[in-house]
């Protein structure tokens, strides 16, 4: 551990002296892994790199993403010291059982412990939520939702169950210990949730986000706008506006690269026209504001515009996409084919 933070802190302390001034950071985000076990000692080191090379704005959100049962109560306070103002707790479920399948070591206590802990020190909280997992029923989904927004959060994030090769879970509906719910049903589902958290103060202004006024993920927001971001660490992205970087994943890999002063980057990718119009358009249908008529023409013209007028017809007619005020949006129905409607937007 010691380690890796050392490499990070050396990454940091590279990219600064690449730069004529310091950087001015508007969002901070540390996540990725577990950061709430990471010793305070090499938080403080870390915070003390990061501000060595950026100049914090005076209204920086800076988050830290934490796991239940793994924050003690002194250290909420000496993150707050540090300048972290904004913490994102991985819920995912309160059942327990549910939680071991995703081999996850937290309970629904800790949950409860941490949310008690942090209310105390922190204002501005954000949860994640899984919809999907198997064995969870619609009214044990209603009813933790009903509960949860009279938590002390200001932010929710609900994502639809990833299962990915080689984990626990994979390994559980491949021999059908487990079954995944019916996806029409959670298309419905998710509907309610969006309706429910709506009514209940969370306003959703992307697909998976909700949030109470003026409480939107700052940092999320920059990255679905486009703008340039930097990322350290082990398998950290960044954008300059241009092109797209990403680190190496194999951790001796990228300290090695770090200490002899190589790149170590495995991606590394200028974006063409189409790519940005393609990423423009993702982000774009996702969010409250949709993708505008405008946008999804530029430089459409022709038999290719009026291929475009008639698959946009068909998707609504579907009911995948829906327009409003000029703007173009996804259904939740469009949400679980998101990437055939882009197909067929993109002619």
């Amino acid at each position: 551990m010691e380690q890796y933070k050392e490499a990070l802190c050396k990454e940091i302390i590279q990219f600064g002296r690449n730069c004529i001034d310091k950087q001015r950071a508007d969002t901070v985000f540390i996540g990725g892994g577990t950061p709430s076990i990471c010793p305070d000692e090499y938080i403080l080191d870390i915070f003390g790199t990061l501000r060595s090379v950026f100049a914090f704005a005076g209204s920086a959100e800076v988050t830290v993403e934490v796991n239940p049962g793994t924050v003690r109560q002194e250290q909420l306070y000496f993150w707050k010291k540090l300048g972290i103002n904004r913490l994102s707790i991985g819920v995912q479920s309160l059942n327990d059982d549910a939680l071991k399948r995703l081999n996850r070591q937290q309970s629904s206590k800790d949950v409860f412990d941490l949310l008690d802990s942090a209310k105390k020190v922190f204002d501005n909280i954000s949860i994640d939520l899984i919809l999907g997992l198997p064995g969870i029923l619609e009214d044990e989904w209603k009813s933790m939702l009903e509960a949860v927004v009279f938590w002390p959060i200001k932010h929710i994030s609900i994502y639809f169950l990833t299962v990915h090769e080689n984990t626990r879970l994979h390994f559980m509906l491949k021999s059908k210990k487990v079954v995944l719910p019916d996806e029409d049903g959670l298309v419905d589902l998710y509907q309610w949730t969006a309706d429910f958290l709506e009514k209940n103060g969370f306003k959703q202004y992307e697909i998976s986000n909700f949030a109470r006024a003026g409480y939107e993920c700052k940092h999320n927001e920059a990255c679905w706008d486009r703008k340039p971001y930097k990322g350290f660490g082990l398998g950290a992205c960044s954008f300059d506006g241009i092109s797209r970087f990403q680190n190496h994943k194999n951790l001796k890999i990228y300290m090695g690269g770090i200490q002899r002063g190589d790149a170590v980057e495995i991606l590394n990718e200028t974006l063409t026209k189409e790519q940005i119009k393609l990423e423009k358009l993702m982000l774009g249908l996702r969010r409250s504001k949709g993708i505008s008529f405008s946008e999804l023409f530029e430089g459409v013209s022709g038999d290719k515009k009026c291929e475009v007028e008639k698959n946009i017809a068909i998707l609504k007619d579907k009911k995948f996409i829906y327009e409003k005020d000029g703007n173009l949006f996804l259904t939740f129905c469009g949400l679980m084919v998101e990437n055939e409607i882009v197909a067929m937007l993109m002619v």
